[in-house]
Order: structure tokens, then sequence, then C-alpha cells
């Protein structure tokens, strides 16, 4: 994208010449929080529930930013009207700002979104751990350090993405998506508590699940329940649902998208053309 804008402490600048101070806390010690969402047909899918997570990820590890909803909004929609996005992956990323100074960095970026596989995924299982207890688990933070490492792991053994276990060997959740088994026509998900990410899809796919008067429950999950799996798929706001046809040497099913994926990937698509649907 030519003469790309962002948004930054208040000013639609050219992304060439946006800067920070060298003292931002969240290019010192990745002290930030952030959240990734879709615009489609040039609104971004759940903007309120994405800016009030954000605030709460910034209250629950006692992180000062600055995080006005009307304000963001405006951003949000600034930085798309100034790229010419209808399509697009949309990133808020908030800092405590400079060391000894006032005022938060908030900065709203906008990039085309990038082509997803349309086959069901290959996953690995990374031997890194989700560690309860930790500050950042299951929270949207700077510290996404293993996540990228998991990723470059994944890739290195041409999979997509990599599923984390806790280290009492729970399922939590891929890298960058939250993680769905069925079982008998049940879906299932990792619990809150495990910990994982309170992904804004993973919840449309559980109010989905139950319109749709398929069982779903979040309880803890054992490796053997993940092979035990018919169908197995993962939800994430840029990438929405995608099926996984094999974990490690697994087969997934018999690598097809199973039927009730299918079911929640009609009804999640339908639900986007409703809330974000084309302008007249």
């Amino acid at each position: 994208m030519n003469d790309q804008h962002v948004y930054l402490n208040g000013q639609l600048v050219p992304a060439s010449s946006a800067s920070v101070s060298v003292f931002d806390v969240g290019l010192l010690h990745g002290a930030s929080v952030f959240t990734t969402m879709l615009a489609h047909n040039g609104k971004v899918f759940r903007l309120d529930q994405h800016i009030a997570r954000l605030k709460t990820t910034a209250d629950d590890i006692s992180m000062a930013v600055e995080c006005d909803h009307d304000h963001l909004v405006d951003a949000v929609g600034g930085v798309l009207q100034a790229n010419s996005l209808t399509s697009a992956r949309v990133r808020i990323t908030l800092t405590p700002g400079a060391v000894r100074s006032r005022g938060s960095t908030v900065l709203v970026t906008a990039d085309e979104l990038p082509e997803y596989p349309d086959e069901p995924l290959d996953v690995i299982v990374t031997g890194m751990k989700q560690p309860a207890g930790d500050l950042t688990a299951g929270r949207k933070t700077g510290c996404y350090l293993p996540r990228i490492a998991a990723m470059q792991e994944a890739s290195q053994h041409g999979a997509h993405e990599a599923l984390w276990f806790t280290h009492d060997q729970r399922l939590a959740e891929a890298c960058f998506s939250n993680v769905f088994l069925v079982t008998n026509g049940e879906l299932t998900t990792p619990d809150l508590l495990t910990p994982v990410l309170p992904g804004i899809i993973r919840q449309v796919a559980i109010d989905l699940a139950g319109k749709l008067g398929i069982p779903c429950s979040e309880k803890s999950l054992s490796i053997d329940d993940m092979l035990a799996g018919d169908e197995v798929f993962l939800t994430s706001s840029c990438a929405g649902i995608r099926p996984i046809g094999k974990i490690e040497q697994h087969i997934v099913g018999e690598r097809n998208c199973g039927p009730v994926t299918q079911q929640i990937m009609a009804a999640y698509r339908e639900l986007l053309e409703t809330e974000c649907p084309k302008a007249p």
C-alpha cells in the first residue's frame, strides 16, 4: 500500500513519518496492549467489544493507558478512510507512553487482509507451554515473542499454526486463535480459566452454536479429547473460522471441513454481512 496513513496520538500521519519516543515503555519493555480487528465493507466487526476488551486488559494488568471509546472509534474510521480500505486488518495498540512522561501512546493501523488458505489447516503442537498465573496469559499484550517463535516453528514444519497446551497438559489455544473441538455433534472449547484469550470470534462461535441448537460447553480438555475430535477448528477476528485437517501426523476427520464446522462458518458469514452490510 503506497502512502499508508496511521493514527498516532491524535493525528493521521503518513506511516513513513510516524514516530514514538525511544523511551516509550512499549518499545523498551513490551508494555503495551492491543487488539486486532476485521473491517468488512468498511465497518469493523464488533468494534465496541474489541475496545471494551482492550480496556479490560489494561485494567487487569494495571496499565495506565488512554482508552477513550469515542476517540478510538473515530481513529479507526479515519484510518480506514485515509487508506481507502473497506476490507482490512485493523489494529489498535496502546502503551503508557515514554518513561517519566505523561500521556499514552495511541496507535491505529490498517492493512489489506492477507490471503488465508481455503483448505483445512495443518497444525503442530508446540513444545512451549501456556503458563497459568502469567500476567500476560489469555491477554493481548506486547509480550508476544513466544507466539511468534511458535509460529516460526510451525512454518518450519510446513504447518499453518501451532497449538498450545498448559504445563499440566490441558489444551489451551493456538498462537493467534482460539480452538474448538466437535465430538459426536457436541462443540467444546477450553474454558477461560485455562487460561485462554476471550476471543471475540470465540464468543461469536459459542453464541451461534446456541442459535443453531448445537450443544456447546467450555471446559478443561486433554490431548485425548483433542485426538478424539471428529472436527477441530480455529477462530480469530481476521481469519474468521478455519477448519483443521491435520494435527502433527494425526488426520482430523477425513481432512475435510466437517458438517458442524460448515454450519457455524455459514452462520458466521451471514452474521458478518448483517452487522457489516455493504453501503447502499
